[in-house]
């Protein structure tokens, strides 16, 4: 991670570069997640689909705050790398 965020601070990461790439892989995944859930909400009584729906919810809600959280560490570690770096440059000035 340390060297993503080193690269990130010195302008050497692109994110349109990749993106063709990891949009590939994201339409694969989300067809065999949706295949799954389809196998899936075929076996179980309507009372069971509600639940489960209300469990994927849930899920997905809580991967969003904790991916924000893992985010905003990140962005304060960038920010931190960012202030020691303008205070040793004004220290040689």
């Amino acid at each position: 991670m340390s060297r993503f965020i080193e690269d990130f601070y010195y302008g050497n990461i692109e994110p349109q570069e990749s993106s063709s790439g990891l949009i590939s892989e994201l339409k694969k995944k989300l067809s065999i997640l949706t295949q799954t859930e389809e196998q899936l909400a075929s076996k179980l009584t309507d009372e069971k689909k509600e639940l489960f729906v209300k469990y994927a919810s849930q899920s997905s809600e809580f991967l969003c705050i904790s991916n924000a959280d893992s985010f905003i560490a990140d962005f304060r570690l960038v920010l931190n790398l960012h202030t020691t770096h303008l205070l040793l440059i004004e220290r040689r000035i």
